[in-house]
Protein backbone atom coordinates (compact mmCIF):
# COMPACT_ATOMS: atom_id res chain seq x y z
CA UNK A 1 0.00 0.00 0.00
CA UNK A 2 0.89 3.47 -0.90
CA UNK A 3 2.09 6.16 1.59
CA UNK A 4 -0.52 8.54 2.68
CA UNK A 5 -1.43 11.28 0.55
CA UNK A 6 -2.00 15.14 1.24
CA UNK A 7 -5.24 16.31 -0.11
CA UNK A 8 -6.32 20.24 -0.94
CA UNK A 9 -9.71 21.36 -1.41
CA UNK A 10 -9.70 25.23 -2.82
CA UNK A 11 -11.40 27.76 -4.50
CA UNK A 12 -13.97 30.58 -4.57
CA UNK A 13 -16.73 27.48 -5.93
CA UNK A 14 -19.17 26.27 -2.73
CA UNK A 15 -18.07 21.95 -1.62
CA UNK A 16 -14.91 22.03 -0.25
CA UNK A 17 -15.96 20.78 3.11
CA UNK A 18 -18.31 18.80 1.20
CA UNK A 19 -15.76 17.06 -0.41
CA UNK A 20 -14.04 16.38 2.76
CA UNK A 21 -16.64 14.90 4.49
CA UNK A 22 -17.81 12.63 1.58
CA UNK A 23 -14.30 11.39 1.31
CA UNK A 24 -14.59 10.58 5.64
CA UNK A 25 -18.17 8.82 4.47
CA UNK A 26 -16.56 6.59 1.72
CA UNK A 27 -13.32 6.01 4.48
CA UNK A 28 -15.74 4.87 7.32
CA UNK A 29 -16.89 2.42 4.43
CA UNK A 30 -13.96 0.91 5.20
CA UNK A 31 -13.55 0.94 8.74
CA UNK A 32 -11.03 4.24 8.80
CA UNK A 33 -10.65 6.47 11.36
CA UNK A 34 -10.96 10.02 10.52
CA UNK A 35 -10.65 13.12 12.58
CA UNK A 36 -11.84 16.29 11.22
CA UNK A 37 -10.47 19.48 13.09
CA UNK A 38 -12.71 22.62 11.99
CA UNK A 39 -10.67 25.93 12.01
CA UNK A 40 -13.30 28.87 11.27
CA UNK A 41 -16.89 27.51 11.76
CA UNK A 42 -16.94 26.25 15.34
CA UNK A 43 -19.21 28.61 17.14
CA UNK A 44 -21.78 28.18 14.67
CA UNK A 45 -24.46 25.18 14.46
CA UNK A 46 -24.79 23.41 10.81
CA UNK A 47 -25.58 20.01 9.51
CA UNK A 48 -22.11 18.02 9.50
CA UNK A 49 -22.08 18.76 13.31
CA UNK A 50 -25.03 16.24 13.69
CA UNK A 51 -24.46 13.78 10.85
CA UNK A 52 -21.48 13.10 11.67
CA UNK A 53 -22.19 12.02 15.08
CA UNK A 54 -23.44 9.10 13.50
CA UNK A 55 -20.41 8.22 12.25
CA UNK A 56 -18.99 7.80 15.58
CA UNK A 57 -17.00 5.92 16.73
CA UNK A 58 -15.11 6.14 13.33
CA UNK A 59 -15.56 9.76 12.97
CA UNK A 60 -14.47 12.58 15.40
CA UNK A 61 -15.31 16.05 14.95
CA UNK A 62 -13.34 18.33 16.80
CA UNK A 63 -14.95 22.19 16.13
CA UNK A 64 -12.11 24.90 17.21
CA UNK A 65 -13.11 28.25 16.08
CA UNK A 66 -14.90 30.56 17.09
CA UNK A 67 -17.26 31.19 13.47
CA UNK A 68 -16.17 33.13 10.51
CA UNK A 69 -13.95 35.79 11.15
CA UNK A 70 -14.84 39.45 10.02
CA UNK A 71 -18.77 38.98 8.73
CA UNK A 72 -21.89 41.03 10.10
CA UNK A 73 -22.37 38.91 13.39
CA UNK A 74 -18.45 38.43 14.20
CA UNK A 75 -18.23 40.67 17.56
CA UNK A 76 -14.92 38.51 18.44
CA UNK A 77 -11.11 40.90 18.19
CA UNK A 78 -8.92 39.25 15.58
CA UNK A 79 -6.80 38.48 18.95
CA UNK A 80 -9.50 36.10 19.90
CA UNK A 81 -9.67 33.80 16.69
CA UNK A 82 -5.75 34.07 16.03
CA UNK A 83 -5.29 32.36 19.60
CA UNK A 84 -8.03 29.72 18.89
CA UNK A 85 -6.25 29.30 15.44
CA UNK A 86 -3.13 28.78 17.42
CA UNK A 87 -4.89 25.75 19.40
CA UNK A 88 -6.49 24.03 16.36
CA UNK A 89 -3.24 24.15 14.85
CA UNK A 90 -1.81 22.46 18.35
CA UNK A 91 -4.57 19.93 18.51
CA UNK A 92 -4.14 19.31 14.85
CA UNK A 93 -0.84 18.28 15.50
CA UNK A 94 -1.62 16.03 18.30
CA UNK A 95 -4.37 14.21 16.27
CA UNK A 96 -1.91 13.96 13.39
CA UNK A 97 0.63 11.94 15.64
CA UNK A 98 -1.66 10.57 17.57
CA UNK A 99 -1.20 6.91 15.52
CA UNK A 100 -5.48 6.75 16.11
CA UNK A 101 -6.35 8.25 12.17
CA UNK A 102 -6.19 7.07 9.76
CA UNK A 103 -7.03 10.91 7.84
CA UNK A 104 -7.38 13.94 9.29
CA UNK A 105 -9.22 16.75 7.70
CA UNK A 106 -8.02 20.39 8.46
CA UNK A 107 -11.23 21.64 7.70
CA UNK A 108 -11.09 25.73 6.77
CA UNK A 109 -7.32 25.82 7.23
CA UNK A 110 -6.69 27.65 4.00
CA UNK A 111 -9.15 30.26 5.16
CA UNK A 112 -7.07 30.71 8.52
CA UNK A 113 -4.05 31.62 7.05
CA UNK A 114 -5.43 33.80 4.28
CA UNK A 115 -6.61 36.16 7.09
CA UNK A 116 -2.89 35.65 8.93
CA UNK A 117 -5.07 33.97 12.17
CA UNK A 118 -1.68 31.18 11.41
CA UNK A 119 1.55 30.87 9.25
CA UNK A 120 1.71 28.93 6.38
CA UNK A 121 4.78 28.02 7.64
CA UNK A 122 2.63 26.30 10.46
CA UNK A 123 0.75 24.17 7.82
CA UNK A 124 4.02 23.49 6.18
CA UNK A 125 5.18 22.01 9.18
CA UNK A 126 1.84 19.70 9.78
CA UNK A 127 2.32 18.49 6.00
CA UNK A 128 5.73 17.38 6.47
CA UNK A 129 5.94 16.00 9.84
CA UNK A 130 2.58 13.96 9.25
CA UNK A 131 3.23 10.03 9.65
CA UNK A 132 3.74 8.41 6.48
CA UNK A 133 0.52 6.66 6.75
CA UNK A 134 -1.96 9.47 7.43
CA UNK A 135 -4.02 11.09 4.56
CA UNK A 136 -4.64 14.96 5.24
CA UNK A 137 -7.33 17.13 3.98
CA UNK A 138 -6.64 20.50 3.55
CA UNK A 139 -10.10 22.79 2.92
CA UNK A 140 -10.75 26.42 2.12
CA UNK A 141 -10.34 28.97 -0.99
CA UNK A 142 -7.39 30.64 -1.18
CA UNK A 143 -4.82 27.68 -0.37
CA UNK A 144 -0.75 28.91 -0.93
CA UNK A 145 1.15 28.04 -3.67
CA UNK A 146 3.54 26.33 -1.00
CA UNK A 147 0.61 24.07 -0.12
CA UNK A 148 -0.12 23.24 -3.79
CA UNK A 149 2.91 22.27 -4.57
CA UNK A 150 3.80 20.10 -1.54
CA UNK A 151 0.07 18.49 -1.66
CA UNK A 152 -0.30 14.77 -3.65
CA UNK A 153 -4.03 15.77 -5.10
CA UNK A 154 -5.40 19.59 -5.75
CA UNK A 155 -8.85 19.88 -6.46
CA UNK A 156 -10.27 23.71 -7.33
CA UNK A 157 -13.71 24.33 -7.12
CA UNK A 158 -14.60 26.92 -9.49
CA UNK A 159 -18.22 28.77 -8.73
CA UNK A 160 -20.44 29.42 -12.11
CA UNK A 161 -23.09 29.96 -10.66
CA UNK A 162 -24.72 30.47 -7.26
CA UNK A 163 -28.15 31.50 -5.45
CA UNK A 164 -26.84 33.94 -3.62
CA UNK A 165 -26.31 35.99 -6.25
CA UNK A 166 -30.04 36.23 -6.45
CA UNK A 167 -31.00 36.84 -3.09
CA UNK A 168 -31.39 33.94 -2.02
CA UNK A 169 -30.49 32.84 1.41
CA UNK A 170 -28.04 30.22 2.21
CA UNK A 171 -30.24 26.68 3.07
CA UNK A 172 -30.37 24.55 5.44
CA UNK A 173 -29.02 21.27 4.54
CA UNK A 174 -27.50 22.72 1.36
CA UNK A 175 -24.88 25.11 2.43
CA UNK A 176 -24.98 24.28 6.29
Amino acid sequence: MSGGLTIVYTGKGKGKTTAALGLALRATGYNKKICMIQFIKGSWHYGEMESTKKLEPRFEMVAVGKGFVGIIDDKSPKGDHEKIAKEAIKISNEKIQSGKYDIVILDEINYAVNLNLISIDDVLQLIKSKPEDIDLVLTGNHAKEKVIEIADLVTEMKEIKHPFQKGIKAKKGIDF
